[in-house]
């Protein structure tokens, strides 16, 4: 399931490695609701490679999502760093339907070296899910990591305007990167 895998072709006796290469990131979208609608279209135009991942198939499909490069269906969050590598080129974005997914999708993304993970959510619910974080023994340098509330403070309402704050958010965190 890891796009990002190297993978052997063999062609008329010939064999080729085929390995992506990814300049822009991969965007990893949790969550396959409104605001997920909203943000893999604006992440897809300004050159993401878009994933969206979910574990309610009604919503997680190709018809809500057309165009993105992935759509996936998981039965449960629980188990991801066994099904993806999240790499320094990896945008994780945390837009589940609940707070236990969010925290589910967080506990096990602060492990990876990722670029940019960001969350959804009030002050109030992100200062919890940190409270959670810390009694589960994360460090706060690991906790300083997530951008919660997620996206930049333009006072967005719609599910079209929270997406445009976090797609800013996430390419503002790219070009710091690329210096």
């Amino acid at each position: 399931m890891d796009i990002h895998m190297p993978c052997r072709l063999a062609l008329a006796g010939y064999q080729a490695m085929i390995e992506p290469i990814n300049i822009n990131g991969t965007a990893y979208i949790f969550g396959a609701g409104h605001v997920s609608r909203s943000l893999a279209e604006f992440v897809k135009a300004v050159g993401f490679w878009t994933v969206v991942i979910d574990n309610r198939a009604e919503y997680a499909n190709t018809e809500r999502f057309p165009g993105v490069a992935q759509v996936l269906v998981l039965d449960s969050f629980s188990d991801l760093l066994e099904k993806f590598h999240f790499d320094t080129d990896s945008y994780i974005v945390i837009v589940t339907r609940g707070h236990v997914d969010d925290l589910t999708v967080l506990a096990q993304v602060l492990k990876t070296p990722a670029a940019y993970i960001g969350m959804i959510g009030s002050r109030r619910k992100c200062a919890l899910m940190f409270d959670e974080l810390r009694r589960m023994g994360y460090a706060e340098e690991d906790i300083q990591r997530v951008h919660a509330p997620i996206g930049i403070p333009i006072g967005a309402e719609t599910p079209e305007e929270i997406g445009i704050s976090i797609v800013a958010e996430m390419i503002c965190e790219r070009a710091k990167l690329r210096g």
